[in-house]
């Protein structure tokens, strides 16, 4: 359903506090839809739960990729004062592994930093030129003083939205348009 060069991408219910969002988001968690977020000006304890999400996969990026960091500085190391310039200095062991604590560390937090900004850009959907909740003026009012559920035209039970925002009280439903451009994500 197009208005103009604006697309209908999903339904937006807004919502006035907590309590109705949190019932709202297990209401629909329930329906079985696939396709939907939550957005709210500040976090609100237990919508993680009410919405059934998974615990996130960003810890254990940024634990793998801190692993990585830090085998490939001892690898580095092991090369160097080992292999490539094996220089015996004061009696040590050619691996003196304290003198190179701090490269580890290094390392290790270089390479989980740089994998936890990759995963945040990926798995948040960063780096889009624009989004339909700023198309639709919704993100206005949700990073103020209101709640939102979003429903995506993506979702298999999409026709039933409207009706389980309907149900679970909803005053404010709004079509969530999007303006239709050539090349709308770099990712």
């Amino acid at each position: 359903m197009a208005d103009g060069d604006r697309e209908q991408v999903g339904w937006a219910g807004l919502y006035d506090t907590e309590e109705e969002l949190r019932a709202a988001a297990e209401q629909f968690r329930d329906a079985g839809f696939t396709r939907w977020d939550c957005h709210t000006p500040y976090p609100v304890h237990g919508l993680d739960k009410a919405m059934g999400l998974k615990p996130s996969r960003i810890p254990t990026i940024t634990l793998s990729a801190g692993l990585v960091g830090f085998l490939g500085a001892i690898v580095l190391t092991a090369k160097i004062s080992v292999i490539q310039y094996p220089l015996r200095t004061a009696g040590k062991f050619l691996l003196s592994w304290p003198a190179f604590v701090p490269l580890y560390f290094e390392l290790f937090v270089l390479c989980a930093a740089v994998a936890t900004m990759g995963a945040l850009l990926y798995f948040c959907k960063l780096g889009r030129w624009h989004s339909p909740l700023h198309d639709s003026d919704i993100m206005q009012e949700v990073t103020s003083h209101r709640y939102a559920i979003v429903v995506e035209k993506a979702d298999d039970r999409f026709e039933e939205a409207r009706r389980v925002f309907e149900e679970s009280g909803c005053k404010d439903i709004r079509p969530l348009l999007e303006v239709q451009e050539g090349g709308a994500s770099i990712i």
